[in-house]
């Protein structure tokens, strides 16, 4: 049995010290999660007032990317874990620190530089472990875009490697689209890597993310739990609803823990993983996985006893876990449908007069059309009706220009 992790108080020599690489809005749930455990958390973000900012001990902005700049952050604060919240990271350096010793990366470097990078999943889940996976082409020229879609076939779609929440990401229907999405692709990666995964069409019943957590059981043991399914929408490429439990059969649902089992297994590392699978009938195909809270998962602030948040702030602290669900439930986006800084929010109150709902604004210092700037939750007793719930919160919150 291994020894407990003993916990200080934050701001003194005793604290448990925690940085996260990335403060975006899920960042800050993780935060305000290993707060309450009374850690001390260190935030970092590419930009100034990030949300993850405004709720941590210290803050501080950096280009992620940047290794030595990172480093040197690093050994500034000698935080006792670090935890990547984003894909846009150095993560060679991460994998030096902790080849070194010097830093415990969650849920592992490895895992941090196979997942920012989707050519490092998609290799590792088709071609190690043997997953069933759409077809797929890598591509680093126009001219390899086009063999490679002509090779996948149309409709197709084509992604950035390095890219995460519909960025970059293209539909084609025909040749014709293929130039449009390679100068779309390069727009839109994290990191301009000059290459892209172009992957064709799988015909599916639906998509699911299922949360998959590692955590040490009683004899202290890595064991590995799972949430329930959640169903989601998405419109170019990025989630504008989610919905817990996604009603599956027997079959599907053992075949997807079986295939998030050996994926996360071979990353190793503690922590929640959101996996995505693509299922039709009792068929599942592996499609992508983040080795930390997903986006599609926000709506678990309101269906579980806990948050995928606050399991990932247990679990990385070597505590157990309780993966239940408490009430069906939903969630939808809010965009910032303004381009513009400091805007503010009129309905609040009468989205939360919707029965059994809840908001989360989350503060993003600047908005743009499509950036989700809140979420609407809702719970019921069934997920259809929570969706419609969570909907007609969301439209009730209005972005409008600050003062």
């Amino acid at each position: 049995m291994t020894t407990s992790r003993i916990f200080g108080t934050p701001l003194s020599p005793s604290a448990t010290r925690v940085m996260l690489l990335g403060s975006g809005e899920l960042g800050k749930e993780v935060i305000i999660s290993l707060q309450r455990l009374g850690v001390e958390v260190v935030a970092v973000d590419r930009y100034p007032d990030a949300p993850g900012h405004q709720v941590a001990h210290r803050a501080h902005v950096i280009d992620m990317t940047d290794g030595a700049a990172l480093a040197a952050l690093i050994a500034q604060e000698q935080p006792d874990l670090v935890i990547p919240e984003i894909e846009a990271i150095a993560t060679d350096t991460l994998a030096a620190l902790e080849a070194a010793g010097t830093i415990t990366c969650i849920p592992t470097a490895r895992a941090a530089q196979l997942t920012m990078n989707r050519e490092g999943i998609r290799r590792l889940a088709a071609e190690e472990l043997g997953l069933a996976t759409s077809p797929y082409r890598f591509a680093s020229s126009l001219a390899e875009l086009e063999e490679a879609c002509a090779a996948v076939g149309f409709p197709c779609v084509v992604k950035p490697v390095m890219s995460s929440s519909g960025k970059g990401q293209s539909k084609l229907d025909s040749a014709a689209d293929v130039k449009a999405a390679w100068d779309y692709a390069a727009a839109g990666g994290r990191v301009d890597a000059g290459r892209v995964i172009a992957e064709g069409f799988i015909d599916f019943d639906y998509e699911i993310t299922l949360l998959t957590v590692r955590s040490r059981g009683a004899n202290g043991e890595i064991v590995t739990s799972f949430c329930e399914p959640i169903g989601h929408k998405q419109v170019q490429g990025d989630y504008v609803e989610s919905w817990q439990p996604h009603p599956m059969n027997p079959l599907a649902l053992a075949r997807s823990r079986e295939i998030a089992e050996k994926v996360t297994g071979n990353l190793g590392g503690l922590g929640v993983f959101g996996v995505e699978l693509f299922v039709k009938g009792d068929l599942v195909w592996f499609s992508e996985v983040s080795p930390r809270p997903h986006d599609t998962g926000m709506v678990t602030m309101a269906t579980q006893v806990q948050s995928e948040f606050e399991l990932h702030a247990k679990a990385v602290l070597g505590l157990p876990v309780n993966t239940a669900l408490r009430a069906p439930g939903a969630s939808a986006v809010i965009y910032g449908q303004l381009d513009a800084k400091g805007i503010a929010f009129e309905g609040v109150a009468e989205a939360l007069l919707v029965p059994s709902t809840d908001v989360r604004l989350f503060g993003k210092p600047e908005s743009f059309a499509r950036r989700r700037m809140g979420v609407a939750l809702a719970t019921a007793g069934d997920v259809e009706t929570a969706r419609e719930r969570a909907l007609a919160a969301a439209s009730k919150v209005k972005p409008v220009a600050g003062r």
